[in-house]
């Protein structure tokens, strides 16, 4: 799923709100994600997972083209560990295919109001 798919799914499940508002919701988290990442910051989203930074240390390497050894600088990345309720929605079946998605209650289609 594309950050415009996302949009579009969550402008489809909220009616009530414009599509330029939702890009904007959209936009906002990520840009938060972001700022907090820079500064170093853990961020957790309960049930989804944890966005934190890792530093790797500078080290050697190879040019796999000539063989010739590079030195690469140390750097710091992103680094995602999945929640509980993720990994077991993920692994529901057993039989290695993902669970078929299901949404809160509250999105059942046949529910009529």
């Amino acid at each position: 799923m594309t950050k415009s798919e996302l949009i579009l799914k969550l402008a489809e499940m909220n009616p009530h709100l414009y599509q330029r508002d939702v890009e904007r919701i959209v936009q906002t988290i990520f840009d938060e994600i972001a700022v907090a990442l820079s500064r170093g910051d853990r961020v957790e989203l309960r049930g989804f997972g944890a966005f934190s930074v890792k530093k790797r240390d500078a080290r050697v390497g190879r040019n796999p083209r000539t063989g010739t050894t590079v030195a690469v600088a140390a750097k710091y990345v992103p680094y995602f560990k999945t929640g509980k309720d993720l990994r077991d929605r993920l692994n529901h079946r057993g039989d290695g295919k993902p669970a078929p998605s299901e949404g809160p209650e509250y999105l059942d289609e046949d529910d009529e109001e």
